[in-house]
């Protein structure tokens, strides 16, 4: 009798060995992954910079809602700050741009209000950046920033809302460029060529992808596009940019491919300024994840309601229509009749949801203009003009924000 392993053996020994082997394999790419996440999770956190401000006592009051959460109101700042930009001149050290950003306690709605620069506001008692109290004044609402950084822009918002605020974030003209980057590029659409000499931003009209200083001037042009006041325009246009961007990172890939998202959480990240309860990599996670479960068709961004102040129609002021808004806000409701010229991520701006052709198609089938039998003629020339008021509408707006209507 031989002494030779059995050839069944063999081939299951060697099996055993192959599928011993595979597993080690496995579980060290597991400790590699886990410890690269690991090292990303720190680094991420890390790259965020935390300031503590005071807000004083005289804050408002949390309203009670109903819903499984709080409804969250943070306050996003854009920072003039030049540095790593590569745009030249002096930081004047002012708030760019601003947007309340509000999402609901059920997380199925979020919007966004732009207010602008230019607005005229009673600006509250401060802790400037010496330590010591300014006094309140009537000054333009980006002076704030100036004043007392981010800490007097979010005592003077809640000041003019009587909304508290929860977080806030403040980003960078630098870090703005590579979280655009980051999602290879925006596509914009430019209706007339830009030669603004007083920005120094120079742009070709058409259709066409941006990224780097190119986008950081579409989104900084305030003269050769849109309205008299240019502040207006370009929050519109801003509006529409960042829309487009969310779009782009919820929707093309951006979040299933780890280097392109890795890419845009270390710019996100670098750039970031924000409060101490809000410097944590899971509570941005957590923002991140509720905009991208309510759907795009519920993120909306408005402009608050404003009029030109009488003093200086060079600068603006609240209209009436914004103490509405405030308490819709505050109450956590929806936008109602202000959501008319809203932006909303897929959409042109001024879309609305009926806009888009609903229905599915009979194939080769040619479309038909005649009413149906259960229209008549009249209700399908209201139909028409309504239509046709719509577009008016949307074209309005997109010219408004020098966008392409």
């Amino acid at each position: 009798m031989s002494d030779a392993e059995p050839r069944h053996a063999a081939g299951a020994s060697r099996r055993r060995r192959i599928v011993r082997r595979i597993v080690i394999g496995v579980c060290v790419l597991a400790v590699i992954a886990t410890a690269g996440v690991v090292v990303a999770y720190r680094q991420l956190e890390g790259n965020i910079n935390a300031v503590q401000i005071d807000l004083g006592t005289d804050r408002p009051e949390q309203v009670e809602v109903e819903g499984p959460q709080e409804p969250l109101n943070v306050l996003v700042m854009g920072s003039d700050d030049r540095s790593g930009s590569g745009i030249g001149g002096e930081t004047p050290g002012l708030s760019d741009t601003t947007m309340l950003l509000h999402l609901s306690a059920d997380r199925k709605r979020a919007y966004g209000v732009s207010l602008p620069r230019d607005l005229m506001v009673d600006r509250p008692d401060c802790t400037g950046k010496n330590g010591r109290t300014v006094k309140g004044a009537k000054t333009q609402f980006n002076a704030a920033y100036n004043v007392g950084g981010p800490g007097c822009t979010v005592r003077t918002v809640e000041a003019i809302t009587d909304v508290r605020i929860d977080h806030f974030v403040v980003i960078n003209f630098a870090g703005f460029k590579d979280m655009v980057d980051a999602v290879n590029g925006v596509k914009v659409c430019v209706p007339d060529e830009v030669n603004d000499d007083i920005g120094k931003i120079y742009l070709p009209a058409g259709t066409y992808k941006v990224n780097g200083n190119q986008a950081l001037d579409y989104v900084r042009v305030r003269h050769g596009l849109g309205l008299e006041n240019g502040d207006i325009g370009r929050m519109k246009r801003q509006q529409a940019f960042i829309a487009a961007m969310i779009e782009k990172v919820v929707s093309r890939g951006t979040l299933a491919n780890p280097v392109r998202l890795y890419n845009f959480l270390d710019a996100a990240t670098s750039s970031l300024t924000t409060d101490r309860g809000f410097a944590q990599l899971r509570e941005l996670a957590s923002l991140g994840t509720s905009l991208k479960d309510i759907g795009l068709d519920n993120i909306q961004f408005i402009t608050v309601p404003n009029e030109p102040y009488p003093a200086d129609t060079n600068r603006l002021q609240l209209a009436p229509e914004a103490t509405a808004l405030w308490r819709r806000i505050r109450f956590d409701k929806p936008l109602g009749p202000l959501a008319a010229d809203a932006v909303v991520p897929g959409r042109a701006p001024g879309e609305l949801p009926s806009d888009k052709p609903s229905g599915t198609a009979t194939p080769g089938a040619s479309p038909s203009t005649s009413p149906s039998p259960t229209t008549t003629p009249d209700q399908a020339a209201e139909k028409a003009a309504a239509r046709a008021a719509a577009e008016a509408e949307r074209k309005r707006i997109a010219e408004e924000a020098g966008l392409c209507a």
